[in-house]
């Protein structure tokens, strides 16, 4: 008998999910699978990439017809990435920024404790990164 741990993964869909893949292994995702179309391998099928210990995300190449068309879904997201200190946030900004993120919050304290940076993918996904895992 399997025994999985429950976790949280956001499902993405990318116009360029090559790029995506990409733009979140520079953040620190750990990449765990990657399936790719037989019939165009350019196509990402289904891909999974684990933060840390605590989830991850999956994502696929954006296509008609299903539930993973653009422009429905493409750069539709928003994620909130939990870093354990500080200097984690603006390292992980600093990350996002050399890999074609476009600022949307730079790193700033918090009035509630911690600190936050929030930044578009290059498709367009929000991705804030901090260090208030709450309650």
């Amino acid at each position: 008998m399997t025994t999985t741990k429950p976790q949280l993964f956001h499902c993405l869909t990318y116009a360029d999910a090559d790029k995506g893949l990409a733009f979140l292994a520079a953040l620190g995702f750990e990449q765990v699978l990657v399936v790719r179309s037989e019939a165009d391998p350019s196509r990402v099928e289904h891909a999974e990439l684990r933060w840390h210990d605590s989830g991850g995300i999956m994502l696929g190449s954006a296509r008609q017809p299903g539930p993973h068309r653009i422009p429905d879904t493409a750069g539709q997201a928003r994620c909130y990435l939990v870093v354990p200190a500080d200097a984690d946030v603006d390292a992980t900004y600093e990350k996002a920024m050399a890999n074609g993120a476009t600022t949307i919050e730079v790193p700033a304290d918090q009035p509630y404790g911690g600190r936050v940076a929030t930044v578009a993918d290059p498709e367009g996904n929000l991705w804030s990164v901090g260090s208030y895992p709450g309650e």
